[in-house]
């Protein structure tokens, strides 16, 4: 293999891991966007639990006995 070519491999290389790392980046994102999704969802959940507890008397049995 000559000087050229061994540019021109480490030129290709070069190419298809920038191409990987934009693609891994771009994963990462989706990712924490679902995270910050889930997040907010579990933090509105945990609100409207704290809610329906706090309507009950505590030692009440629930309405179906």
């Amino acid at each position: 293999m000559n000087t050229d070519e061994r540019l021109t491999d480490l030129e290709i290389r070069l190419t298809h891991q920038e191409d990987l790392i934009d693609e891994l980046n771009k994963e990462i994102y989706r990712q924490q966007v679902k995270i910050n999704d889930l997040e907010a969802i579990l933090k509105e959940l945990a609100v409207r639990l704290v809610d329906i507890e706090s309507d009950r008397p505590l030692n009440e049995p629930p309405p179906h006995y």
